[in-house]
């Protein structure tokens, strides 16, 4: 790789980057036959874990009746699937922006894979997109901070810090579809879409780990320091995120007992303990990960 490269990987990972572009051309999302378009997606089923409800484990969710905790479950699925909307397709211009600039600075395997990495985000925005309207779902609004991030922040760093910071929102984001969707009762199409997704994001995950792990055994201190200084401010906000939206006050067809701007509220639902011990489990892998390299 040449002296001058702006996106380096470990040399004995190398091979392992060729293996996920190849594994991609094999097997990766179709979009025509992913899902089986012409049946109809069951709302009478809850689409994750009603553990995983948000304000499981507070006085606000024993207050809704059935009915209520099922739509809510929808409309917090509707969240999660506008969130990997909002980030999957901002990732196609962001690396194949890397691609364009710095064609003479990036190894042929890494340019490779960001291309295979951009195509496979488009495909699952198309179908994201396609399951919201099929089970008539709204989007929920571009997330706050993290969108610019994406768009304007990100495209004026070096590429390593692009691919760390979709990394992060890319990993809780994928831990928290899967852990609350996986489960025997939950709605078939909801499940197997998720599952299918997951497979194509297991190799993002790897790729992005390895490029982030490698941008900190080779940036200076001064570097490295700044990046972590900036996921520090990041990352808890992330959590946060993921872990309840007020926003979601805006979409149920009944008066929501946490309005958007009730701060105290919405403070006891991010530190509830339940959130607590879902976050632990959830994103534990990705916890130690971010504990190695002291992003946190």
């Amino acid at each position: 790789m040449q002296a001058t490269s702006v996106l380096t990987i470990a040399e004995s990972r190398v091979e392992k980057v060729r293996n996920l572009s190849q594994t991609s051309h094999q097997r990766t999302m179709d979009h025509a036959t992913v899902l089986p378009w012409d049946q109809d997606i069951d709302r009478s089923l809850f689409p994750k874990d009603p553990e995983h409800i948000w304000i499981k484990g507070t006085p606000y969710f024993d207050a809704l009746t059935a009915d209520q905790q099922r739509e809510l479950a929808w409309i917090e699925t509707a969240r999660d699937i506008s969130m990997f909307i909002w980030l999957e397709q901002t990732i196609p211009p962001l690396y194949m922006g890397y691609v364009t600039k710095f064609h003479d600075r990036i190894s042929p395997e890494l340019q490779e894979y960001l291309m295979v990495f951009s195509k496979e985000e488009i495909v699952h925005t198309l179908t994201f997109k396609r399951f919201m309207d099929k089970a008539g779902l709204k989007m929920f609004a571009p997330p706050v901070g993290l969108y610019e991030l994406l768009t304007e922040t990100l495209p004026k760093m070096p590429p390593a810090v692009g691919v760390l910071f979709t990394l992060l929102i890319e990993w809780v984001a994928e831990m928290s579809a899967m852990h609350t969707s996986q489960g025997e009762g939950v709605e078939p199409m909801t499940r197997t879409m998720f599952r299918e997704h997951h497979y194509d994001e297991a190799r993002h995950i790897a790729f992005g780990r390895w490029i982030s792990e490698s941008f900190f055994e080779n940036a200076s201190e001064e570097e490295a320091e700044q990046v972590r200084a900036m996921s520090r401010r990041i990352f808890p906000r992330l959590i946060d995120m993921f872990t309840y939206n007020p926003e979601v006050a805006l979409h149920t067809s009944f008066a929501f007992p946490i309005q958007p701007n009730e701060m105290d509220k919405i403070e006891q639902v991010w530190r509830s303990e339940h959130n607590a011990r879902l976050n632990e489990k959830r994103f534990a892998e990705i916890y130690a990960w971010v504990d190695k390299l002291k992003l946190r």
